[in-house]
Order: C-alpha cells, then structure tokens, then sequence
C-alpha cells in the first residue's frame, strides 16, 4: 500500500527519537503487548517520513550518531522550510549547507532558534545538551579565499560535538608561515587543510605530522586551476602518506570525517 504524503513510516511520533522509538517497541515486546512478528514488522522498516518532495531519514542519527543533513543548494525557500520543521521537530540538531541569507530569513520566522554562519554559508539549529567539546581537530587554510570551505567543514565539526582550532593563510608561498604554527599543529588528532591554486600544502602538512590530514581542494585560483581539478589532482597524487582527500570545496565532508576520527581516536579501541 502506498505511503501518503506526511505519513511517518513505521510511526515514529514526533516526540520521540529514533533510539527511544527503538526502546519502546522492545520494551512492549518484552512485556507481551508486541508478539515476536509484531516487533520485527515496526523494525523491519526504518523510521523515514514521506512529504512529497523529500523523504526525511529521521533513523539516521540512530544508525550514524548524526542527524540528516540538508543541502540547501537547488531547493526552494518552502521545500527548504517544509524540510527542516519536520526535521526540527524530531533532532535536537540541524545543519543546512550550502544556503543563504534570504532563505535564512524565512525560515527564522517559523524557527527562531535558527543561526546563520555567513562565511560558511550554512543555518544551523543545535537545541542539544551543552556539553564540553572534544578537542583534537584543526583546520588549516592556504589563502584567506579558502575559509568559506574551511568554515563549512568547523561548523560541521563543531556540531558533532568537537573543538575545532583554525590557523588561516599560511600557503606554501610563504611557508615560514606554517613554520611558525608547527609545534601547535603537531598537536591534532587530525587535520584539515584546504587549499586551492597549486594544492600543495597538504602533502607539506602530511610530512611533518603523524596525525590523518583530510585534503579539501578548493576552486580557488585563475584559469588553470578549472576550478579546483587541478589541486585535487596535486592533492590525490601527494607522495606523503596519510593524506585522504575529499571533493571539491567538500568543507562538509572534510568536518564530518574529522569529526568521526577524533570520535574514534578517544572512544573507540580493537
């Protein structure tokens, strides 16, 4: 039978998250409200809700630690709204990437508690317990026109509940500019280092460091740099190791895959 618009599949209410919806239908089946069938048909379909223009993952900060991300870029202001209510409405966390300031204005009115990042160019609502954030991730720019990206990936970052230090402007041009930072920057978890014209200050982070560097290549730069192919290239073919690299401008992957690895790092033991 088809799913009506607005309908939340496998019943999800609105004030409830994924883990407590989990909860709940194993505590009913553990008290004999839910036989053995009962409970595996509400599991057996992840929680998502059908609105026409979008399917809302609300299981997914149940299965990855961190709530769907919307990407603001291509959506109109009343699809961008519509999505993030009901998103809202069931995450104490919502990030929208990619946006700006006119569909920030219209959503504040329905969601007051909204914030917009003006460099990273993202709306951010975090209703969550404050709790100390966890430090280990830094961010390093090779120009002032690569902190848009760098921006982006901190935001992302910071909302997964890490401390992100940031050192700007210190490209190979003048790398006594990145010398002056070394003794700080040995200190990360893990790094985060975008750079756009040649791309090469990753690789140069990667050989004086012992944590992962995640490479960003930004667009930035003149014609030859076809706006961003030709630092990912450098990047992608670094010969220093540990240097992962993410896609073009990708600020949000970059933050978002630190932000996992400084989890790792501190939880996580094999």
């Amino acid at each position: 039978m088809p799913k009506r618009i607005g309908q939340i599949v496998s019943g999800l209410p609105s004030n409830q998250t994924s883990a407590n919806w989990v909860s709940g239908i194993l505590n009913k089946f553990k008290s004999g409200e839910l036989t053995i069938s009962e409970a595996v048909e509400k599991l057996s379909v992840l929680p998502y809700e059908d609105i026409g223009h979008a399917k809302l993952d609300h299981h997914r900060s149940f299965r990855t630690g961190f709530p769907e991300v919307i990407f603001g870029q291509g959506k109109t202001t009343k699809q961008l709204i519509s999505i993030t209510e009901r998103l809202a409405a069931r995450s104490d966390k919502v990030l929208i990437t990619r946006s700006n300031e006119n569909a920030y204005r219209a959503l504040k009115t329905r969601l007051p508690d909204a914030v917009y990042n003006s460099d990273a160019k993202a709306i951010i609502i975090n209703r969550s317990k404050k709790i100390k954030p966890q430090p280990g991730i830094m961010l390093i720019t090779g120009g002032t026109a690569d902190i848009p990206i760098a921006e982006e990936a901190a935001i992302t970052a910071e909302l997964m509940g890490n401390k992100v230090e940031k050192i700007f402007d210190v490209g190979v041009a003048g790398i006594h500019r990145l010398f002056d930072h070394l003794e700080h920057i040995r200190k990360a978890r893990v790094l985060v280092v975008a750079a756009g014209m040649d791309g090469v200050l990753p690789a140069v982070v990667g050989g004086l460091v012992t944590c992962p560097v995640i490479a960003v290549p930004t667009s930035v730069g003149y014609g030859a740099n076809f706006q961003g192919i030709a630092p990912l290239l450098t990047m992608l073919n670094s010969c220093a190791p540990g240097v992962a690299v993410v896609n073009i401008d990708g600020g949000f992957n970059a933050g978002y895959l630190a932000g996992l690895i400084n989890k790792c790092s501190t939880s996580h033991s094999l």
